[in-house]
């Protein structure tokens, strides 16, 4: 093979670090070291290699492929006196792209981190020429940036001394750094460490600027009892924390997950505990007590297990960091877990309350091995541990609750099964000890409280019992979930019996929640982490979401939904937005807050709600008012949760609520809160009535303000009461009252509380309140002045109208005495109080007068009804006449006119005035019967019947008054009138009716023909042309959407919806070319077809009458009958065809099915539209039988 390019090491690189900013180095400050620091430079004579390094040549690639990195040895020349290791940077092609910066003591691992942002190697520091100036033993790893300018370090832990050892020859301090390699997500780094006595892998990974020793796997021995060594270290390259180990005889896989070492201990014992894993060290920060952003912690554990000696033959390899955690169920214990099985137990001693002394105060409670039965030649690694049951394993006295633990570990065959052994920890050591094989490999204990559960790879759920030689399969998860917990519930109809529910979360986000022998649901599909704490299942998103789900309502879903299905999320599950990345830490539920961590690894400590109000239902259910009330105010929840809670219990406890709130400002705040919620006015009293009762009763002096609270918080305030209380206690207690005043105005305005006091007549109380609230003296002395001249019950009616209180007022003024009246009734008139007026002055002489000017104010509204009402008990006949007859009342008017015995000419005018005012409302029958009755003029009653076409009638009163000659001169010509009018109208009709036939049958036509035409659909052989048309026009933001005309300049919204109600208007208006067009004839014709009953009724009525007059009358009643009889079937006819649908041709349609996404949405939006045959209901002709069988002439 031909290599394609072979560049030459020492070619000058294509990007060379410059300095922007910072300006010589000569100039620049540097502290304690003085001038010499900016003019000694880096002494190439110095820089030199490890005596580890192994002089080979490194390659490493970005994860991008497009640059790789070289780390290789340069020889001395004449400018360097020592060969030195050097890191280059070249492009895929071969071009060097950079050159870092000599580096003494530089050795040959070297990895690039997949993500590009870190190039990592190691170096060596010591008093030997050519390594790094530093303590001897010293040993770190460092990073490089693209550029080749390094970017941070740290140091390496190993667990010899790191003293250099005279007598080695290949590694010098007793261990060397083999290789580097990082995992594919760029989250961890693995460093191969090879030492004297065995190798070792050590995983690291980084977290708010820290590194982090996570873990250290050991070679197994070979078969002779030899040192254990690996042949190769690497990462998955798809599972990106898998690592893959081999040795001379062995293929190791070692798949990792992220596990979150929380406490789960319950209220009111939950102190949010969590540790952290780093090197020999855990790392311990009690979430309730305090927020320590890592890698800083309240308290760091150091672990250095005394490792027992062990046959030479023994295969089970010994690292100094623990492989796994986990705490007790019910207080603060440890158990921490090495892979060799040593177990730790430790009783933290975590201070919950606020004090001094220590944070965390361990107490190792056990240490040793868990042993199990191991086959020959074979060894066992453990890898977790779960503590179970009661934690008080101390000291205990009498009565001394013990803990379980149980560890979970397999052979080191491929072939062999888990093995978990349980035992029970007490302060004599372990007892109880059992061990039990699991149906398959590499499964997983849940966190529970008493059960040992182990979840199977495929995700079966398993309880081990002793007394049961197999394991009892509890549920199934649907895949199997990395990470799960067992936790109790109740149902919410049901509080009595609990529940098991089992939670799991997959390695591809989904999370499932399942009930014992039940079937598995999943609750979320992008779910990044969950917890459960106060009565919810909490969980974030990769959305950035966290939502709170009710467990009791997931209880009831599980029960509900179908099996394999997914979860809704109901309206009642409350969610937040968080930042972005955020995981769950843990949750404390007795200080209602949930901790997460951002990507970066900094800490934020939130209060969500459902938390807050968990605990504050808590307190409330129990009768804690005193705690509920803290932890409302201290979060900002409102106080009206306090009795929403319990309405009717809170009103039985309101002693107790004050007995333990006590505080006279944290009862103002409550009532204050009550006051402005939503809680309704009703309610709102009857709290307020209750406390300040309750107040009253303990000590009224010293709760005065939260009484005077209690009385203006009311919807509506009662500032009254308030004010009165402060009457009650001027005389006795002045200084309290001023402390009061002052109090109350801060509260309510200070004008409406002077307007309250000078309501109560009170001067004195009026001047206090003006002195306090700071009034300006000038703008009520005057006014004070000028009232306090004035007799009492005038003085009061001042102040009323004052305060606008017009109906008080009035009652003022009727007190203050007779001569008063004419000025009651302007001020009844200017304020319209008549209906106060009426009763005030009922029982008097002057209700009459009342009533009269009260019918007036009706006549002048137009009230001509009321008014003539009025004016009757007024004793005013001739006004209600005027009303009566303004009002179109005739009978009586008339009636009223002859109980006043009007002069007949009088009445005979008034007849004719009636007569004209009720013919112009089409009311011929009444006035015809007024010029009769009491004008006695016959003809002009006649004419009147006439004119509105009640030919019968006239007749009638014609044979009646005996005036034959009236049947020719009037009622002959006037039938004929009536006969061409009708004609006028049925031509009218006909006329409308074809036209608008035929523009119906032109735009059904045209909907066929031209769809795109009639619909405004545009056309899509235009989509794509580009030329701009030559026409000069006007641009428009109009689309066939658009519901109304937008603007490019903004107007104000009252025009804007003026400008839309008007549009709506337009819609249906029938506007040639419109789409609304059809649908208005539609609506015309149906008019038409109502128009056309009418009018086929008042011909019924006039044939009859036509037929018994002259031959003409007969000849007209015939060709009318004709006439509307041809218009009749007409119209039918129509009707029947305009609300015909036509039926749609099935094969043509089939044949013509639109081509292309353009086409087929056009096709969507046409039958889109509605038809409005659908809107417009077809009429229907009246079925009366209106004509008259004529004989043939």
């Amino acid at each position: 093979m031909r290599a394609p390019c072979t560049p030459p090491i020492s070619e000058k690189a294509r990007y060379a670090p410059i300095a922007l900013g910072w300006g010589d180095k000569k100039t620049q400050f540097h502290g304690s070291l003085g001038k010499s620091a900016a003019q000694a430079g880096l002494d190439l004579s110095t820089v030199g290699t490890s005596p580890d390094d192994d002089s080979m040549p490194r390659v490493s690639w970005r994860g991008d492929g497009a640059l790789f990195v070289v780390s290789a040895v340069s020889p001395a020349t004449g400018e360097n006196t020592r060969s030195r290791r050097m890191v280059r940077v070249y492009s895929r092609e071969g071009a060097l792209s950079s050159t870092a910066e000599p580096v003494a003591g530089l050795e040959h691992a070297l990895a690039w981190r997949p993500s590009g942002n870190l190039i990592a190697s190691t170096q060596r520091f010591g008093v030997e020429d050519g390594l790094a100036k530093g303590k001897e033993g010293r040993h770190d790893l460092v990073f490089f940036e693209q550029n080749g300018l390094r970017h941070g370090e740290f140091a390496l832990r190993e667990r010899s001394e790191g003293k250099r050892k005279e007598n080695a020859t290949s590694r010098t301090w007793g261990y060397r750094v083999k290789e580097l390699a990082w995992s594919a997500d760029s989250n961890v780094l693995s460093i191969w460490i090879e030492s004297d006595e065995e190798d070792i892998v050590q995983l690291w990974t980084t977290g708010n600027y820290h590194w982090y020793l996570k873990q250290e796997i050991a070679a197994p021995r070979d078969s002779s009892g030899g040192p254990g060594r690996f042949t190769s270290v690497t990462w998955h390259p798809e599972d990106a924390l898998r690592l893959i180990l081999t040795t001379s005889s062995q293929i190791i896989q070692r798949t990792y997950i992220w596990d979150t070492y929380a406490s789960r201990s319950q209220p009111s014992n939950d102190t949010g505990s969590v540790a952290v894993f780093d090197g020999t060290n855990i790392l311990l920060t009690p979430f309730r007590t305090q927020n320590v952003p890592p890698p800083m912690c309240a308290f760091s554990l150091g672990l250095s297990p005394s490792t027992p000696s062990e046959p030479p033959a023994s295969k089970n390899p010994r690292t100094a960091v623990p492989i796994h955690a986990a705490f007790g169920a019910e207080q603060d214990v440890l158990g921490v877990l090495w892979e060799s099985g040593r177990v730790e137990v430790y009783d933290l001693h975590i201070r919950i309350g606020p004090g001094r002394g220590k944070v965390v105060s361990p107490e190792k409670l056990w240490a040793g091995d868990v042993k199990g039965v191991i086959e020959p030649n074979t060894s066992r690694s453990y890898r977790q541990i779960v503590v179970l049951g009661a934690s008080n394993v101390g000291n205990t006295e009498e009565g001394g609750k013990s803990a379980r633990l149980a560890v979970l570990g397999a052979d080191t065959a491929a072939s062999t099964p888990d093995v978990v052994r349980v035992a029970t920890l007490t302060p004599d050591g372990l007892v109880d000890e059992f061990e039990l094989e699991l149906p398959s490999r590499n499964g997983r204990l849940l966190s529970a409280d008493d059960l040992v559960l182990w979840q199977a790879p495929l995700g079966d759920i398993f309880e081990i019992d002793q007394q049961n030689p197999n394991p009892i399969l509890r549920c199934s998860f649907p895949e199997f979930c990395a990470t799960a917990s067992q936790v109790y519930t109740t149902r919410a109809d049901d509080q009595a019996v609990p529940l098991s529910l089992y939670v799991g979360l997959s390695l591809s986000g989904k999370l499932h929640v399942v009930r014992d022998e039940g079937t598995a649901r999943t609750l979320a599909n992008n779910v990044t982490s969950f917890t459960v704490a106060s009565g919810f299942l909490i969980y974030t998103t990769s959305a950035h979401v966290a939502q709170f789900a009710p467990l009791d309502t997931i209880v009831d879903l599980c029960s509900s939904s179908p099996a394999g299905s997914e979860l809704p999320e109901l309206p009642t599950w409350e969610s937040r937005r968080v930042e972005r990345g955020s995981r769950i830490v843990t949750a404390v539920p007795s200080t209602m807050s949930l901790v997460l961590q951002m990507p970066r690894g900094n800490l934020e400590t939130i209060n969500p709600r459902p938390l807050v109000m968990a605990v504050v239902r808590q307190h409330t259910n129990s009768g804690e008012y005193g705690k509920a009330f803290a932890a409302c105010r201290k979060h900002r929840v409102e106080l009206n949760v306090l009795v929403e809670q319990d309405q009717e219990s809170f009103k039985t406890k309101i002693p107790q609520f004050v007995e333990q709130v006590d505080d006279v400002d944290y009862i103002n705040l409550f009532l204050t809160s009550i006051g402005q919620g939503s809680l309704p006015a009703e309610l709102v009293a009857e709290l307020c009535d209750g406390i300040r009762t309750e107040l009253e009763m303990r000590d009224l002096k010293r709760y005065v303000n939260s009484i005077l609270t209690a009385h203006v918080v009311k919807r509506p305030p009662d500032h009254e009461a308030a004010l009165t209380l402060l009457l009650r206690l001027k005389e006795s207690e002045p200084q309290l009252v001023e402390e009061a005043v002052k109090y109350i105005i801060f509260l309510v305005d200070a004008d409406k509380l002077f307007d309250t006091a000078l309501g109560m007549y009170d001067f004195s109380l009026v001047l206090m309140i003006a002195q306090h609230a700071q009034k300006d003296p000038r703008e009520y002395l005057p006014f004070l002045r000028e009232l306090r001249a004035l007799d009492a019950h005038y003085q009061r009616f001042r102040i009323d109208d004052h305060l606008k209180r017009y109906e008080k007022a009035l009652r003022d003024l009727n007190d203050a005495g007779a001569e008063r009246f004419d000025e009651a009734m302007a001020y009844v008139e200017k304020h319209q109080l008549y209906d106060a007026a009426l009763a005030i002055w009922r029982p008097t002489d002057q209700y009459k007068s009342v009533l009269n000017i009260y019918g007036d104010w009706l006549f002048e509204r137009r009230d001509f009804h009321s008014a003539a009402f009025v004016f009757r008990q007024a004793s005013k006949p001739m006004k209600a006449m005027i009303a009566h007859e303004k009002a179109h009342e005739w009978q009586e008017l008339f009636e009223l006119a002859i109980q006043e015995q009007l002069p007949p000419d009088e009445l005979s005018s008034m007849a004719y005035r009636v007569a004209e005012d009720l013919a112009a409302k089409k009311r011929y029958s009444d006035a015809a019967r007024s010029l009769l009755d009491y004008a006695e003029d016959v003809r002009e009653a006649v004419k009147t019947l006439v004119e509105g076409s009640h030919f019968s009638e006239a007749r009638r009163i014609i044979a009646l008054r005996s005036y034959p000659e009236l049947l020719v001169e009037i009622v002959h010509p006037g039938a004929l009138e009536c006969r061409a009018q009708l004609a006028e109208d049925i031509h009218e009709m006909r006329e409308q009716l074809r036209k608008q036939v035929a523009r119906l049958r032109e735009l059904r036509v045209r909907k066929v023909e031209e769809p795109d035409a009639f619909y405004g659909v545009e056309d899509v052989a235009l989509h794509d042309v580009d030329v701009m048309t030559d026409v000069s026009m006007a641009p428009t933001t109009f689309t066939r959407y658009t519901q109304a005309p937008s603007s490019v300049s903004r107007t104000t919204s009252k025009r804007s919806s003026r400008s839309k109600r008007k549009l709506e208007r337009k819609v249906g208006s029938g506007r040639k070319g419109t789409v609304d067009e059809e649908e208005y004839l539609l609506k015309s014709v149906t008019k038409l077809v109502g128009r056309f009953n009418t009018t086929q009724a008042d011909a019924a009525s006039l044939l009859s009458h036509l037929l018994q007059f002259t031959e003409e009358h007969q000849n007209e009643a015939r060709s009318l009958q004709a006439d509307l009889h041809s218009l009749e079937n007409e119209l039918r006819d129509a009707v029947e065809e305009i609300w015909t649908k036509p039926t749609p041709e099935g094969d043509e349609a089939a044949d013509t099915a639109p081509e292309g996404w353009a086409a087929r949405m056009q096709e969507h939006d046409k039958q889109r539209q509605v038809n409005p045959l659908d809107k417009v209901s077809k009429p229907e002709l009246a079925k009366q039988e209106w004509k008259l069988r004529l004989p043939v002439s």
